[in-house]
């Protein structure tokens, strides 16, 4: 099912092999480029002789009808090019070389970021498609060209599905949906969006789509009347307000209306809004004229008018959107915009090419375009590997948009759910790196608030201020995930290699080596046959838990050089309680500074603080090899939590005088909870309070056992 403003290719050019099917649409080439499309299509006909489709066809028949599509959207020679040759690396025996040779480095450059990384080994299905995706969206950062290469590549394979296995329709029907949809939507090309998400329900959900084929095929009969009736109110009235208009009845999308369905879990019969009506204006100012004058035709519904004029979307879309309630109770959905606009909503970044004359509206998407394909660039950097930048992406492709405002005014287009967090981000990777607190509207709030349209959010930061783990449970946007997780790995690797230096040294001094004394022949030494590991990374994995401190020690004092292997008492790891990600400290036990304490190494997670008389030591689990004694730096630099549970007297106030003596004692409460009353006379409380140590801890408690409400009062070595 075609959709306006995106090419369907004709049924005959499906079949045709010759270069007329394509000629005829190049009217608008130079008669060079013209040449270099010819010579394009002669080389990837030769290339693919004796290759055929799974529907039969000649293979050149795809290429074609990519070149076509392209075609239709006004793309220069170099990318049609690229188009009749984008399988040619991929599937037959002519090299990036040759293409660069014959065509030019741009169409080789153009070919490459459309291919896939066919010959690379991967361990699943979804690391290749991952790494295809990052290799395409990095492409198509330098070269937009070479997304709109691949989505016409997409649109051909998806009209031509029915060849392929019912496994594989699926599969190529769900990528479809979850990623080349939305990329399409976020370039502004509304008509391909909506016709890729057609395409993947008919696949992915066949029967349904049929039946909601049929039932709008007997509605569209059934209501012609009405949508002919309100087309006519429309013209007249806007005719009694001079605003010349060319009104469109349009049909809503079958895709568009299953979401409906689903979303507000009604049947295909209560939905009223199958139809909606766009009204094409000359400027700006008849768009707003035009609104008023339909504001009086029928009573608009509350709530249900957005001004993305003003405001446009991320994408560069711009109109008026409003609903009415029409007649028979049938609610009417109209967009107002320009002729501009609508070239734009329809085309997307494609209009750079189609419509030459916007060169405002134009300039401006292609802005957009670009800052946002700088910020992948950005969050490539960051992410790890091709699965995480992809869920990065996937973040970013599904917005549903809300506005804010920065203090001087600024407009932020950010997901829905987005939180401060976000929005600090978006203003500057220093910002969001740095930032302490937030202020909504002028009032203080929760970093992990959500941000609603029209607010007015301002960012408090500090020099000492660092990105939390915490953050990534409510960032909602792929930039400020990608930034945080970036600097959560870069900390937990230097606390880890910090951490791995110490328990080495702990194992080497246990075999009566001097850790300064050890040579870089020996780290040599130990390096051969393990990747060339570097030292760093060796003691990182020491530090997590990945290698033993033991094994790496006695590897290293193998050496002829070093002193003779002596078994001796181990040293203990002193602990300052600031290293967070390397080191971690049990919640069974809640150990802190004065109390006698053991080491846990971990995989992959460092070590776990728990006291000696922890209940998870446990003798028989005990592994000497990982346990390591620790110690408490004299001077810990940091406050540490601890519960007491207290049972006092039901009394008024009693709370109060709690808080304020733990304030005395110069301590903070971080949580209270209360458990079941034995008796209404008493009440059994469970703080969660903030000491520097042991002595600091008894001072709190004999604070509060002044206080003469409280019976009984004890730590509670466990979490609250």
């Amino acid at each position: 099912m075609a959709t306006p403003g995106i090419p369907t290719l004709p049924t005959e050019s499906l079949t045709a092999t010759g270069f007329d099917s394509l000629e005829s649409a190049l009217s608008y080439l130079k008669a060079d480029d013209t040449a270099l499309v010819r010579r394009a299509f002669d080389t990837a006909l030769a290339a693919h002789a004796g290759q055929f489709r799974q529907s039969g066809e000649p293979y050149v028949t795809h290429p074609l009808a990519v070149a076509r599509i392209l075609a239709e959207w006004r793309l220069d020679g170099q990318a049609l090019a690229a188009a009749l040759l984008h399988d040619v690396v991929e599937d037959t025996l002519i090299t990036h070389e040759e293409i660069a040779s014959q065509f030019g480095k741009a169409v080789a450059q153009l070919v490459d970021g459309v291919s896939k990384i066919d010959r690379i080994e991967f361990a699943t299905l979804q690391h290749a498609q991952a790494e295809n995706f990052r290799k395409m969206l990095l492409a198509m950062a330098r070269d937009v060209r070479v997304i709109l290469i691949k989505l016409a590549d997409r649109l051909h394979n998806m009209r031509t599905l029915e060849g392929l296995p019912a496994e594989k329709q699926e599969r190529v029907a769900r990528e479809t949906l979850e990623i080349h949809a939305p990329i399409a939507n976020r370039l502004g090309l509304s008509g391909l969006f909506y016709e890729l998400q057609d395409l993947s329900f008919r696949h992915l959900h066949p029967t349904r789509f049929r039946v909601l084929e049929k039932a709008l095929a007997k509605a569209r009969g059934n209501r012609r009347d009405a949508v002919g009736k309100i087309t006519e109110a429309i013209r007249a009235r806007l005719a009694d307000f001079g605003v010349k208009a060319d009104v469109q009845g349009r049909e809503k999308h079958i895709s568009s209306i299953y979401k409906k369905m689903q979303e507000k879990n009604i049947s295909f019969s209560e939905v009223f809004d199958i139809y909606g009506f766009r009204i094409i204006v000359p400027d700006v100012a008849a768009c707003y004229l035009a609104l008023g004058a339909l504001h009086t035709l029928y009573k608009p519904i509350p709530g249900k008018f957005k001004d993305y004029i003003a405001i446009p979307k991320a994408n560069g879309y711009q109109s008026l959107h409003t609903t009415l309630f029409g007649p028979f109770g049938m609610p009417v959905e109209l967009q107002v915009r320009t002729v501009d606009m609508h070239s734009m909503a329809e085309a997307g970044v494609a209009s750079h090419w189609l419509y030459k004359s916007n060169e405002s509206p134009s300039r401006d998407l292609q802005l957009k375009t670009h800052q946002w394909l700088q910020s992948l660039l950005e969050i490539q950097s960051e992410s790890g590997d091709a699965l995480e930048f992809l869920e990065h992406i996937k973040v970013d492709l599904f917005p549903g948009e809300v506005y804010v405002f920065s203090p001087k005014g600024r407009i932020f287009s950010l997901p829905r759910g987005a939180t401060p967090i976000d929005f600090a981000y978006a203003v500057h990777s220093d910002v969001g790196s740095r930032c302490l607190a937030a202020k909504v509207n002028g009032e203080a709030v929760p970093l992990g608030t959500a941000l609603r349209n029209g607010d007015r959010v301002e960012i408090v930061t500090d020099e000492a201020a660092r990105p939390n783990p915490a953050w990534l449970t409510y960032a909602a946007t792929g930039k400020a995930r990608s930034q945080v997780r970036h600097y959560l790995k870069t900390r937990q690797s230097e606390e880890s290699v910090e951490l791995g230096g110490l328990l080495l040294g702990q194992a080497l001094r246990s075999l009566g080596a001097n850790p300064d004394a050890i040579r870089d022949e020996q780290w040599k030494r130990l390096s051969k046959g393990e990747a060339a590991r570097s030292r760093d990374e060796v003691l990182a994995d020491i530090g997590l838990g990945k290698r033993l401190a033991v094994v790496v020690a006695k590897k290293l004092v193998a050496s002829p050089e070093a002193p003779a292997e002596r078994a001796g008492r181990m040293e203990s790891v002193t602990i300052r309680g600031t290293e967070g990600l390397a080191v971690q400290f049990a919640p069974c036990c809640r150990p802190i500074p004065g109390d006698p304490i053991i080491a846990q190494i971990r995989k992959g997670q460092g070590l776990a603080v728990h006291t000696h008389d922890c209940p998870a030591i446990r003798p028989f689990h005990f592994d000497p090899e990982k346990w390591v004694d620790v110690q408490w730096d004299a001077e810990p630099g940091r406050l540490f939590d601890v519960n007491v549970r207290l049972t006092a007297a039901n009394q008024r106030g009693v709370l109060a005088r709690l808080a304020a003596e733990i304030a005395e004692a110069d301590s903070n409460i971080d949580r209270i909870e209360t458990e079941e009353r034995p008796s209404n006379a008493y009440s059994t409380i469970v703080f969660t309070i903030q000491v520097r140590n042991r002595m600091h801890l008894a001072q709190v408690l004999r604070q509060l056992r002044r206080i003469p409400e409280v019976v009984r009062i004890a730590r509670l070595k466990r979490a609250a």
